[in-house]
Formats: C-alpha cells, sequence, structure tokens
C-alpha cells in the first residue's frame, strides 16, 4: 500500500517560479517598515550588522547545534558569505562549510587572491528572510510551509511530503532538503527559543553584535528603534516578498 507521502507525490504535478531580474537593493523608509507590520501584536524581524561581522562561523556553528543539523552536512539554516573585491572590479564569493570554520585563507575557490589586489572585504550572513509575503507557503500543496500569526515561516516535518516546490520557489535560496528527515528545512528564527523569551542561538552566539532579534510592533524595543531610524536595506526587495531581515552596511554587491 502507497504511504500518504507517495501519494500526495504523485498527486502534485508542478510550481510556476518566477524569473525575476536581480537588481540592486534599496534603503526603506519607517513609513513602508509600519505599513508591513500587520495586526498581531508581535511581528518577529531581524537585523544584521554586516559592518560588525567578522566571519568567525560562530553563529553557524550554534545553529547547527540548536536545531539538529548535521555538523558535518554541507547545508546549514544560516550561513555566511565572504566577498572579496579586487582592483578589476570582480568580486569573489565563497561560504565554505557555510563559513562555519571561519575564513583564514587567502584561497577563494581554488584561486589565491593576492592582498595587494585587494579594494574591499567584508562578510555577509544570511538566512530565511522570514518575509511577510512567501512564496514558499503559496506553493506549498499539503500546507506543510505555513505562517504563524506573528510572521515566522514554519515546516512541519509531519506533512513535508518533500516535493521541493518551496525550495525552488525561495528567491533567497535558504531552503534546503534535511539530510536526515528528507524533508524541506530552513531558519526558523529559533521560533522555539524567542517564543520563550530567550534569543535565537545565532544571536546569542555573535561575540560582536551582528545579529539581532526584535520586535517590529514594540516601539521600545532597541532592534525596532535601529530598524525605523537607521538605514537599513533588504535583499531583492523587486519580487515583492517583503522580506522581514534587515541590513546595515549592505553592500550593492550582494546578491
Amino acid at each position: 500500500m502507497q504511504t500518504r507521502r507517495a501519494l500526495l507525490k504523485k498527486s502534485c504535478i508542478g510550481v510556476i517560479a518566477a524569473s525575476l531580474p536581480v537588481s540592486a537593493f534599496r534603503f526603506l523608509r519607517p513609513k513602508e517598515l509600519r505599513a508591513a507590520i500587520g495586526d498581531s501584536s508581535v511581528r518577529w524581524a531581524f537585523l544584521v550588522d554586516i559592518q560588525k561581522c567578522v566571519g568567525c562561523g560562530f553563529c553557524v556553528k550554534a545553529c547547527k547545534k540548536e536545531n539538529e543539523i548535521p555538523y558535518d552536512a554541507p547545508v546549514s539554516r544560516t550561513w555566511v558569505e565572504r566577498y572579496v573585491v579586487t582592483k578589476d572590479g570582480k568580486s569573489h564569493i565563497d561560504t565554505p562549510m557555510a563559513g562555519r570554520d571561519g575564513f583564514t585563507s587567502n584561497t577563494v575557490h581554488g584561486q589565491e587572491v593576492n592582498p595587494e589586489d585587494i579594494t574591499k572585504a567584508f562578510f555577509m550572513p544570511k538566512l530565511c528572510n522570514q518575509c511577510e509575503n512567501p512564496a514558499c507557503v503559496q506553493v506549498c500543496p499539503v500546507g506543510a510551509t505555513y505562517q504563524t500569526k506573528d510572521g515566522v515561516v514554519l515546516v512541519d516535518r509531519k506533512w513535508c511530503i518533500g516535493c521541493g516546490y518551496c525550495i525552488m520557489a525561495c528567491p533567497y535560496g535558504v531552503r534546503f532538503f534535511h539530510p536526515v528527515h528528507k524533508v524541506a528545512e530552513k531558519c526558523t528564527f529559533c521560533y522555539h527559543r524567542i517564543t520563550k523569551g530567550l534569543e535565537s542561538a545565532c544571536v546569542q552566539a555573535c561575540p560582536f553584535g551582528a545579529r539581532q532579534l526584535g520586535n517590529l510592533k514594540d516601539p521600545d524595543d532597541p532592534v525596532a528603534k535601529k530598524i525605523m531610524t537607521q538605514r537599513v536595506s533588504i535583499l531583492k526587495d523587486e519580487y515583492g516578498t517583503n522580506p522581514q531581515v534587515f541590513y546595515i552596511g549592505l553592500d550593492e554587491r550582494v546578491r
């Protein structure tokens, strides 16, 4: 007898994925941010200060341990990219093992970069953007991917059939198949922690305060105040997903 998962897999015939060009980010105005908050008393939002990230990888280690992602698996709920810009204008980008072990070599993708040729270098943390209008929720055929009232998108492992539609639909490339459970996986802002008043694992592990998590609905929340008053940016604004991960110091080369 076929399992429920097998039957559902056969019944799902396809997904329409949007193919939009990647454009440069833009700064957001406080009015735009407030308009996206919604009616809930809580709207979780993440703030990343790129200027404070040193690429140590502590966040990745903490995330893997907290969320049961195999330590040596080449996937992670959050990761850190290294951008090295050389005099010829080229950007050299890598994230070995999701940046888990930090970046101590001048070698990027097997090629050594001469330090004298470098004009700029920085680290770029990435994670699920917990979009206001999540494409992954829209395409899930069984409702395994869903959005909570406070804006966090979660995945029910018991319902997920592993079709991969959500992975294809996500414009940020943050979803993957769990190497053990064989279902869709992604960052949840450590929902099981933040709903109990705790920090997410990556925020707690960051020694430089590059990662912060707060409630946009709380006017006294220090993270919300920064998002509302500083020059923050989001990734891939053109997709209309309204991501809730905001960046300070985002470079135009980031894709």
